[in-house]
């Protein structure tokens, strides 16, 4: 049996487990990958300095995010299609994220629907956006998030129109999976797979069949999805949203300090520094390289949290010290979830916390709340412009 001790060890496993289409769909780029890539390897130029001989006691990783208490400074991050990584994906994925005390985001484009997360767990969770050109749907959409008791919403700016991402071409990712000949030959290759998905109901996206109209099945949906992601998305449109929703909202996509100015000025209650995992621009900075000169510009008006390239509670440390008061992790998470379902997620979270703890006291702290840039070798990280 395989010793899990790392978001790598989970990867692998995850590779095994799940057909190549919808691993490949949450584990690449756009373009070139480049962005993809420079997510995570960035984070390993950063040094950490080590201190010795303080006391590394009663450590607490504990704060909040748009004031809601979490475990450390992490929270799920809206992944699409989380539901075909593994059967009922997303309420396995909210329930651990539950149990482990961090807050969990459902995407608009999941399997499961925002009542199937609400039905399966107590925890307060989170619900993602996308803008579209449906108005009422949209609507809709926020007030069943509101009937869920949804502490937050999360709107995605970085979706107006869609990067090519080679992988899901060449595997026939498309609403519904081309069933190619290739296909089926891997999907013969995954019968724990199969078997978990033969056992539910929830193969579609909840979020939309049955709740848009016009929307019955895949293949009207196909239609429909490819007509509304509105283009023509701008601060208007996320005054309307704010409006419509009344709480706590978060923008998701700024990677450049005018944005975030205007982010500020939308009276949103937090800011993402996000490149969307590399998934859209491809050429675009690596989400920790954009983050110190956002934090420099609106950090002391917003919560700024980033996501991106986050494989280790080490990366999780860094992006704080560097001015983060959170982080979304979505790969991570999708890896523990084909690995091992919600175990999996759980897995790498309880591996993410104890990176994060163990490092923090090497580095001469036992309160996350002290951590500065102070923690990092001068000379590694990037400075804000």
């Amino acid at each position: 049996m395989t010793v899990i001790t790392t978001i790598e060890d989970l990867r692998v496993l995850a590779q095994k487990r799940v057909p190549r289409m919808f691993y490949d769909y949450a584990d690449s780029g756009s373009w070139t990958e480049s962005t993809y890539r420079a997510n995570s390897d960035d984070f390993q130029k950063i040094k950490l300095r080590q201190r010795v001989a303080v006391n590394m006691e009663n450590r607490t990783t504990a704060t909040t995010m748009v004031g809601q208490a979490v475990k450390m400074p992490v929270c799920i991050a809206p992944v699409g299609l989380t539901g075909m990584q593994s059967a009922d994906g997303e309420i396995k994925a909210a329930k651990a994220a539950e149990r482990f005390g961090i807050p969990f985001t459902l995407s608009t484009m999941s399997i499961c629907s925002i009542e199937d997360i609400a039905q399966h767990t107590t925890a307060p969770f989170w619900f993602q956006l996308y803008m579209m050109r449906d108005r009422e749907s949209m609507a809709r959409m926020i007030e069943r998030a509101r009937k869920a008791k949804c502490s937050a919403l999360v709107l995605t700016l970085d979706l107006q129109v869609i990067g090519q991402r080679h992988k899901d071409l060449k595997n026939g990712l498309t609403a519904p999976p081309k069933p190619t000949i290739a296909n089926i030959i891997n999907l013969m290759t995954k019968p724990r797979w199969c078997l978990g998905m033969a056992g539910t109901r929830r193969h579609s996206f909840g979020n939309l069949v049955g709740h848009v109209k016009a929307v019955t099945n895949m293949k009207s949906l196909a239609s429909w999805t490819n007509e509304q992601f509105d283009p023509t998305l701008s601060w208007e449109d996320v005054a309307w949203v704010k409006a419509q929703w009344g709480g706590k909202l978060i923008l998701k996509g700024i990677m450049d300090v005018e944005d975030a100015k205007l982010a500020v000025a939308s009276g949103a209650d937090a800011i993402v520094v996000s490149n969307h995992g590399g998934r859209q621009l491809d050429g675009a900075p690596s989400s920790i390289e954009a983050l110190p000169a956002i934090v420099a510009a609106v950090g002391d008006q917003i919560e700024v949290w980033m996501d991106g390239g986050i494989r280790s509670g080490q990366d999780v440390l860094k992006a704080w010290a560097l001015g983060a008061r959170g982080t979304m992790i979505g790969r991570a998470m999708v890896y523990g979830l084909g690995a091992m379902g919600e175990e999996g997620v759980l897995k790498a979270l309880e591996i993410i916390h104890k990176e994060l703890d163990i490092t923090m006291a090497f580095c001469g702290h036992t309160n996350i709340q002290n951590v500065d840039q102070s923690i990092l070798l001068p000379g590694t990280f990037p400075k804000a412009a």
